[in-house]
């Protein structure tokens, strides 16, 4: 299959061709020493409902590979429709300063969070902002145009996307760990769901959420983990912590009770460490399912189950 991409090697999004015949084998490589005992789900390119675009004066797009040139993007092969149709309206944009642009599609319309170290937007900014096909623009959290809010569903649970927020790149991607996960809760009762985000994984497994800024009790896990003792009044513990990892919060489950860990990781390397520390402190892992959520690039996202 040709490569369709005509950014591909140019811009930085994209480590490998989604398109190439080897693309499966080149991906592979990044998952192969967590040694999975389920097979590869593979995600189609053209799902993402999220992007982060670079600006600069008069320029929109995406960084050039290693490089901080910026490649003008007026639309990407693995970005969803939704979000093409408004990239030629943003690139037109009288972009001044220089920052980051998250684009995301919500339920019911497109989310445009800017970030830059200009605290202010121009005038002119503004009033092409508002002409923008998006139910929501802010910069630096200040809203310069919202009309609705924007809402994310989790297997049928609608809740509010806050700007910035974290959201799975691909909404397939995420039923496919919802249900990994739902599963491996079984018949579970009393489920923990640290790291929980905005709720993909805690409104279907009725968990207790934990997190910095998400839908449970506001706690930095990274600084205050959830303690032994506040593990031992559950069954399961679900974690989905960002790159970052969760080494604190590890070391107080293997002190905890807690018969079952499942695992959702997006970064391989702090997986190996966290795993280590798990099997270390008298779990098993019984399952690894890894997800192409991050198509293109070498990202993997992996749902690992522990047994003690």
């Amino acid at each position: 299959m040709q490569n369709k991409c005509p950014f591909f090697g140019k811009c930085g999004g994209c480590i490998y061709d989604f398109n190439a015949p080897n693309y499966r084998a080149q991906k592979l490589q990044h998952v192969e020493k967590l040694k999975p005992t389920n097979e590869p789900v593979w995600i189609d390119a053209g799902n993402r409902r999220r992007a982060d675009f670079c600006f600069a004066p008069n320029q929109f797009g995406l960084f050039e590979a290693k490089s901080k040139n910026i490649i003008n993007i007026t639309h990407c092969p693995n970005l969803r429709p939704e979000i093409n149709a408004i990239l030629p309206q943003l690139a037109s944009m009288p972009w001044m300063a220089a920052g980051a642009c998250l684009v995301t599609m919500c339920d019911n319309g497109i989310d445009v969070a800017i970030t830059s170290n200009v605290p202010y937007f121009t005038p002119e900014f503004k009033q092409a902002a508002e002409k923008l096909n998006a139910i929501r623009i802010t910069w630096n959290d200040k809203i310069i145009k919202q009309t609705q809010t924007p809402m994310v569903s989790f297997g049928g649970h609608a809740v509010e996307y806050p700007s910035g927020a974290f959201l799975q790149p691909t909404i397939v991607g995420a039923d496919v760990m919802r249900d990994l996960v739902v599963k491996y809760v079984g018949n579970a009762k009393r489920v923990i769901d640290l790291f929980c985000g905005i709720g993909n994984f805690t409104f279907a497994t009725n968990a207790d959420g934990f997190d910095i800024v998400g839908i449970g009790q506001k706690r930095d896990l990274f600084k205050k983990p959830v303690t032994a003792a506040m593990l031992n009044q559950y069954d399961v513990v679900i974690l989905d912590p960002p790159r970052a990892g969760a080494d604190a919060q590890c070391h107080e489950i293997v002190r905890s009770n807690i018969q079952r860990v499942i695992y959702v990781s997006c970064n391989p390397n702090t997986f190996e460490r966290d795993a280590k520390t798990l099997t270390r402190g008298g779990y098993k892992l019984s399952a690894i399912t890894p997800v192409d959520q991050f198509v293109g690039s070498n990202h993997w996202e992996v749902v690992a189950v522990f047994d003690k």
